[in-house]
Parts: C-alpha cells; sequence; structure tokens
C-alpha cells in the first residue's frame, strides 16, 4: 500500500530557472513523511511518536524532471520497503498526474508525470535523552501495512574528502535552520551543499573571465552521522570535485567540526543551457579547468 500525500506549491519554492530548487524537494519529502507517520499511528505523547521522533540516517534522491510552478499541489507517494529492529526506509515518488489527449472524442487515460524519486532510511529517537532506540511492535506493524518489494539498492559509496585539496566552506548555522530538537534540520543540509558548491565554482572560475555555468543537481546522496548544532563558530564544509564527465560532474563534501565528521555528501550536477532547456557540454576551457580541479578518490 502506498500513501499519497498532495503538496501544495509555493512561488519562493523556485530558483533562477523557474524550476522548484532541488533543496525544497527535500522539503517535500519531509511533508509528506511526517503526514504517513501521522496518519498510520495513533496520537502519542510529544516527541515520543514517529511523526517527531526520528532522525534521518540517509537520503538518496534522484532529480528526474524540472517542477514548474503550478497552483495544483503536486502529488507525493510514499510506501515502506525496508522495516529493521532500529531504522525502516521509505521510498516516496513526486509527480502530477496529466489528463491524456482527448481530441479523438475518447477518454483518454491520465499519464504520470514523475519529478522525483527518493529514499531514506531513518530511526527512531528519544530526543529527550539523545539516543536511538528500537522499533516498538505497534510501530512495526503500523509499518508493514506500506511495504512493498525493494527496488535494487544503489552501489553508493561516499569517500572521505581529502581535505589538503578541497574547497574549504565556512559553514554558519542560523536560528531558523534548528529545529525544536536543537538540531539542524535534515532539509538544510542540501541548502548548505548548494552554498558550498556555488561558492566553490565562484572562486575556481575567479580571474579566468568564463561564465558561470548552468547547473542543474541530477543525484544527491547525504549520509548524516552527528547531529549539527546551533552555536556562533561556523563549522566546516569540504568539497572536491571527483568526477567530471561529458555533461556532467559529481562533487563529494563533508561537513565537519574539527577531525569530527557530522556528514558526508556526494552530488551529480548536470551542465544545463536555459535557452534550450536542455543539458549540455561545457567549453574546452570550463573543462579544462574543471579537470584540472578533480581530486581523486581513494
Amino acid at each position: 500500500m502506498r500513501h499519497v500525500y498532495e503538496c501544495p506549491l509555493r512561488w519562493a519554492d523556485l530558483d533562477l530557472l523557474g524550476h522548484v530548487n532541488n533543496v525544497v524537494y527535500a522539503d517535500y519529502l519531509q511533508e509528506a513523511r511526517v503526514h504517513l507517520m501521522r496518519t498510520m499511528l495513533p496520537p502519542a505523547p510529544r516527541g515520543a511518536d514517529l511523526a517527531e521522533g526520528i532522525v534521518v540516517v540517509r537520503h538518496e534522491v534522484t532529480y528526474l524532471a524540472p517542477l514548474l510552478f503550478d497552483f495544483r499541489p503536486v502529488k507525493i507517494e510514499c510506501w515502506v520497503t525496508e522495516v529493521r529492529a532500529a531504522t525502516f526506509t521509505l521510498s516516496y515518488e513526486i509527480f502530477h498526474d496529466v489528463p491524456g489527449d482527448e481530441s479523438d472524442g475518447g477518454a483518454a487515460p491520465s499519464t504520470r508525470r514523475v519529478y522525483l524519486r527518493a529514499s531514506t532510511v531513518l530511526a527512531p529517537f528519544v530526543f529527550a535523552e539523545e539516543r536511538p532506540r528500537r522499533l516498538a511492535p505497534e510501530e512495526r506493524a503500523a509499518l508493514q501495512r506500506y511495504v512493498e518489494d525493494p527496488a535494487a539498492p544503489r552501489a553508493v559509496r561516499v569517500t572521505p574528502v581529502q581535505r589538503e585539496h578541497a574547497h574549504h566552506f565556512p559553514l554558519h548555522v542560523r536560528f531558523s535552520d534548528v529545529d525544536v530538537y536543537r538540531h539542524v534540520n535534515n532539509v538544510k543540509y542540501f541548502e548548505y551543499l548548494q552554498e558550498a558548491r556555488i561558492r566553490q565554482m565562484a572562486d575556481l572560475l575567479r580571474g579566468t573571465g568564463l561564465a558561470t555555468p548552468g547547473i542543474v543537481v541530477a543525484q544527491t546522496d547525504v549520509e548524516y552521522r552527528e547531529p549539527i548544532l546551533l552555536r556562533p563558530e561556523p563549522y566546516e564544509l569540504w568539497s572536491s570535485i571527483v568526477r567530471v564527465g561529458t555533461r556532467s560532474m559529481t562533487i563529494e563534501s563533508e561537513i565537519a567540526d574539527g577531525e569530527r565528521v557530522l556528514a558526508r555528501a556526494r552530488v551529480t550536477v548536470v551542465f544545463f543551457d536555459p535557452e534550450s532547456g536542455r543539458s549540455t557540454t561545457p567549453s574546452a576551457e570550463l573543462r579544462s579547468l574543471l579537470e584540472a580541479a578533480v581530486t581523486p578518490t581513494s
């Protein structure tokens, strides 16, 4: 069984290309996830239920097509692909139903326009004691109602960043980044990665005379290791370009507090031509610059 949540779009969700920004999709997934948790389980004391007492262990997000502003809400299906003793995995699909062509007088079936597919590993968490916990029997039973056969797992390995060759971005946490449990919300990590990526490209292109290329995100994988807390001192976000393809490149990053790694991420971006609305190849000059900046993975 799949749970369907209808998420209204906001004008503020759009980026400079007029697309829903890659960061915002993570917010949509969170809204659908919380709605599912509150729907499938009876009310519990604040912080003791799965709607409010879970942490994200890992996100894998694949962006398939740009989502433009629409007054219709976008639909999000979510279902369970794995239930373990102390974690469970949700999968999602974000889409619109597109009416079929009725010009021939028939009632043509609608089609599904899919914008994103994702999966999230989640763990129940006791925030008052700052520790994970096992799933309760009633929680396992409720989750089992939404279980479907999982798709083949993606073989993704986010490797440690070689900091001596990486771009450094001082990460300042804003008060609004923090949730009611004083942890930085999982959605904000996507925003931090975006800010560091934009700064990295600007620093790389500075003084070259090359224009900043159009870029869209194709895939984001984030591993959450330790919570980020509000404090006046910045954290460190280290990023390395690890691959430059014909029309894309991959950046690996880690958020750290000194030697403590708080999160790791792997983001693949595609070079994009706003005029044609299609992927494109970077210029020879830009490709040469990017290839020179590649840090081989260990």
